[in-house]
């Protein structure tokens, strides 16, 4: 005789476990495509098929729910950034452009890549927001990418610079081609490859970044 149950007590605990994922899959499906302040936690309850009294039981606000996005989806790659550093062979150049490209495969061309949009459009209404974004996500990206800096000015690879204004300049193309993604990428207005984009913009920061050989 087949057996009609759907799912069985395993089964359940399962789903119960994988809840705060789709919970939070769905939040940042509707930050990106409606922004922070008009998204309701009701509307993000139904995205992820649940009820809003099921959502409360893992999320007490947006506010929270809105951190628990960046905490899982944005800093696992923030770590994965601090392992590279960790293991530094010496090629300062081959560690800077490893690090933006696997910001952009993990973060820049996926839906996480709405997010610095959001933010630089919210962050005057959620200053709390803002600043947990700030704190966690854009200061430990510029100290990555100052300490590969200041790695390869010490070992003569880079010439010296304001290294604080260089992370600037290295970041803001990167952002843009996310910001650009989520504003005109819809309409189809300018359309950029991003592998173009990103290897145009690694090879002019190198050859930028790297000391000039001495002519003999």
């Amino acid at each position: 005789m087949k057996n009609t149950e759907i799912c069985d007590a395993p089964c359940r605990q399962r789903r119960k476990e994988a809840r705060p994922a789709e919970l939070m899959a769905a939040a940042l499906d509707l930050f990106v495509e409606r922004g922070f302040a008009a998204t309701k936690l009701d509307d993000v309850a139904a995205h992820a098929g649940v009820s809003k009294g099921t959502l409360y039981l893992y999320f007490a606000s947006k506010e929270e729910l809105f951190k628990a996005v960046i905490q899982q989806g944005i800093l696992p790659v923030l770590d994965q950034g601090d392992e590279m550093l960790s293991q530094f062979d010496g090629d300062a150049g081959a560690l800077l452009e490893a690090l933006l490209l696997r910001w952009w495969e993990l973060v820049g061309a996926t839906h996480l890549g709405g997010i610095p949009k959001l933010m630089i459009s919210e962050a005057g209404n959620f200053p709390e927001v803002a600043q947990f974004y700030y704190d966690n996500v854009v200061m430990r990206g510029r100290g990555l990418i100052r300490q590969v800096l200041q790695l390869g000015i010490t070992s003569r690879q880079f010439r010296a610079m304001d290294v604080d204004t260089t992370v600037d300049v290295i970041l803001a193309p990167q952002l843009m081609l996310a910001i650009w993604r989520y504003s005109f990428g819809p309409c189809d207005c300018g359309k950029q490859d991003p592998e173009t984009y990103l290897r145009t913009h690694i090879d002019l920061l190198l050859n930028g970044l790297m000391v000039a050989e001495k002519k003999k």
